[in-house]
């Protein structure tokens, strides 16, 4: 069952990088070929260029929420928004400090905190995430450390399931919206200019 979700979560990193990749380069000229030359840093590269987005996204998603609606559950055994908004923040916090190597910040946060507390906590964690990713590069990819459960991990593999935590979370935080009628950010229509 472990493999199998491990399994998952790299597919589902894999086709996030896919996504990313093709929204970082830049489209050729009309007529011209696209660059094709090597890209340094791919892995770490494309984990700090998801940063911005995914802020974008699930910050959006966390303000979207009502205050009242913090402690909706889609069911009994699931966890609440509120938990959800601080669960992301706690991860972005361990797996950003790990990956960099810095200390990660001292957040006090529970999930019945009122919804400004929990958004501005969200918020300095992809704020931290972009200070601690902006030095990481893919020379020690291999290098290992002890992230959850007292488990190694690859500072590789753990830029990938960062990037595939971040899709989970997002795709959880516009469930929890669409169920209270609320179209999550990358669902909303784009602004007329």
């Amino acid at each position: 069952m472990k493999i199998r979700a491990s399994l998952m979560v790299a597919g589902i990193a894999m086709l996030m990088a896919a996504a990313v990749a093709r929204a970082q380069q830049a489209a050729p000229a009309a007529g011209a070929p696209p660059d094709m030359s090597p890209v340094a840093n791919p892995v770490s590269g494309f984990v700090k260029a998801g940063v911005t987005r995914y802020e974008k996204n699930m910050v959006g998603a966390a303000e979207a929420m009502p205050a009242d609606k913090y402690s909706f559950k889609p069911s009994p055994e699931m966890n609440s928004f509120g938990h959800l908004v601080m669960h992301i923040t706690q991860s972005n916090n361990t797996f950003c400090s790990k990956i960099s190597g810095q200390t990660a910040p001292d957040v006090k946060i529970a999930e019945n905190d009122s919804k400004d507390k929990l958004v501005a906590a969200l918020k300095d964690s992809f704020a931290f995430c972009a200070t601690a990713l902006a030095g990481v590069d893919d020379s020690k990819l291999g290098e290992q450390f002890v992230l959850f459960g007292g488990r190694p991990i690859s500072r590789g593999g753990a830029l990938v399931a960062l990037g595939g935590s971040w899709t989970d979370h997002y795709a959880t935080e516009a469930i929890y919206l669409r169920l209270n009628g609320i179209l999550p950010p990358t669902a909303q229509p784009p602004e007329k200019k």
